[in-house]
């Protein structure tokens, strides 16, 4: 009986796991379907795929230079900054890569301060003078890496540290110089966690809508926004949507294929050996070098939008900003509670039903980190607008309701997309907590006759409550900085402070817009230094 009763369990549990898998994979199906709709492939611009791809490989090669640079310079040399350098440069990946175009285009158009400061010092007028402009491929190029390379420099930095530093010193009592040793043993070493980190940024890069709008770069996420919403040719924006996919798909394995090839490293690592001092010049040479990141990914932008704070912004205590505040704070709270009751139940399901097919079910429902907003907005408004249709017909036919659609133009379809969005993010952390939690005491709970649901309440929630906070701090700040989804999909008259920021800069009005992506920037800091400071204390404090 007990037998017969674990297999219909674990029969119904496959049957969750696949319903809730196909619910959060609608928009992949739907964007796959457009490859064989009527819409003619002449009418897609190829600019574009070229742009969409010259913009990743330029991204991915800068933060790649600068990540790679930073992190092997804070992990391995002693130098003034150094131990304020390695936690600092992380920070410019709170800063939403379309809040840093906006203000760079800001400082360097032609009545900003950098050329009117030019003008005024050298008594230049119009074209007597050239300045380059920011506002085309190569400025989405340097403004996106300044807010993505933390990704490379973390990951590898991680890889630095784990490696063991025998070869290293070896190849340098043998005469090697630094670049020698760095380029033939420590690079070829890190190189899966450095092309993990590199990975990471090309989905971000794909998936970036702000940055490429605002700069006039014709990308896939322009593209799907601009057919769709401007030129009512939902055709055209579903088959840029089912090529976008394809790029996801390729992403998706490569990064995969990154984590398979990391290694457990043996011996002493460089967090146990003493770094190399530097001495005269070459100290504050490399200072300069991991400075300059952070000075321009974090220091100048939060600057000038402070300028604008005080000269020109919107007051803290608007009534208008505290509407956008609550909306984006009330979103990203629905948000959170939804994902983690979600990545709780994949979790669960995964270490007590952990089956091939429910395996492979929780590995396609968590696709949604990698899809972008503007791929996940059309993917599922195609569907949930004949599913919306139906329901309210249905509704008016059998009840006499007439109130309008249900889904789509509501909260719910917006909340939807975004759970789709993030859910990985909070399925990783809660799977991390559930491997450190020793499956003995889940035994002898067994073994005493306890229930799953008791399980669940007495040992694994309470123990799973550092993990449960810290993917609820990070779904809320992905939600609150996101924009191309929001966009598409939030109900009429809903407007949060990343659509504020978007809608005011899009009309060069900046100023106006500086309150509110600032607000932006300080909950992400403040969020993220919650988050450390809570997983410092359990450390040390279990």
């Amino acid at each position: 009986m007990r037998l017969l009763a674990m297999q219909k369990s674990s029969a119904l549990t496959g049957v969750i796991m696949a319903a809730v898998a196909l619910v959060l994979l609608l928009p992949v199906i739907s964007v796959g379907l457009a490859l064989f709709n009527s819409a003619p492939w002449s009418s897609i611009s190829s600019n574009y795929l070229g742009n969409t791809l010259l913009l990743m490989a330029m991204v991915g090669a800068l933060t790649a230079l600068i990540g790679v640079s930073c992190a092997w310079l804070v992990t391995i040399y002693d130098f003034p900054g150094r131990r304020w350098l390695s936690w600092v440069l992380v920070l410019p990946i709170a800063i939403p890569a379309y809040i840093n175009a906006y203000t760079y285009a800001d400082l360097l158009e032609f009545y900003g301060p950098v050329q009117s400061f030019i003008r005024s010092s050298f008594g230049y007028e119009y074209q007597d003078y050239w300045f380059p402009s920011i506002r085309n491929l190569p400025g989405a190029t340097i403004t996106l890496s300044l807010v993505l390379y933390p990704y490379v420099y973390l990951l590898s930095r991680a890889a630095f540290l784990n490696q063991s530093q025998s070869q290293w010193w070896a190849a340098r009592s043998l005469g090697a110089s630094s670049s020698a040793a760095f380029f033939k043993i420590a690079l070829p070493s890190a190189r899966p966690a450095i092309a993990g980190g590199v990975a990471l940024v090309l989905m971000e890069t794909l998936a970036d809508f702000g940055v490429a709008d605002f700069f006039s770069v014709q990308t896939f996420s322009v593209g799907i926004f601009r057919n769709w919403l401007i030129l009512g040719n939902k055709g055209a924006a579903l088959k840029l949507a089912a090529l976008m996919l394809m790029f996801v798909f390729i992403l998706v394995l490569f990064e995969t294929a990154t984590r398979k090839g990391q290694t457990a490293s043996h011996g002493r690592n460089a967090a146990q050996t003493e770094r190399s001092q530097l001495t005269g010049l070459g100290r504050w040479v490399t200072c300069l070098v991991c400075f300059i990141p952070v000075l321009l990914g974090l220091l100048i932008p939060v600057t000038r939008l402070l300028y604008h704070v005080v000269s020109k912004g919107d007051s803290f205590t608007s009534a208008n900003l505290g509407g956008y505040l609550s909306n984006s704070v009330s979103l990203a709270v629905i948000v959170g509670l939804v994902v983690m009751a979600l990545a709780l139940l994949l979790t669960w399901v995964k270490h007590n039903y952990p089956t091939k097919l429910n395996l492979t079910w929780m590995r396609l429902a968590t696709l949604g980190y990698a899809l972008p907003g503007a791929l996940l907005a059309v993917g599922l408004l195609a569907p949930l607008s004949v599913l919306d249709q139906g329901l309210t017909q249905n509704l008016k036919t059998v009840f006499g309701w007439d109130g309008g659609l249900i889904l789509t133009g509501t909260i719910i379809a917006l909340v939807y997309a975004l759970v789709i969005r993030f859910l990985t993010i909070a399925y990783n952390g809660l799977e991390a907590g559930f491997s450190n939690i020793p499956r003995s005491m889940d035994h002898a709970a067994r073994s005493l006759n306890a229930t799953r649901g008791r399980r669940m309440r007495r040992i694994f929630l309470p123990l799973l409550r550092p993990s449960l906070i810290s993917v609820f701090i990070l779904v809320f700040i992905d939600v609150m900085r996101e924009l191309p989804a929001t966009l598409i999909m939030r109900p009429f008259n809903f407007d949060t402070l990343a659509t504020r920021v978007y809608w005011l800069a899009s009309d060069e009005r900046l100023p106006e817009a500086s309150t509110a992506a600032l607000t932006i920037i300080g909950i992400g800091l403040v969020s993220t230094l919650i988050l450390n400071v809570f997983l410092v204390k359990r450390r040390f404090n279990p």
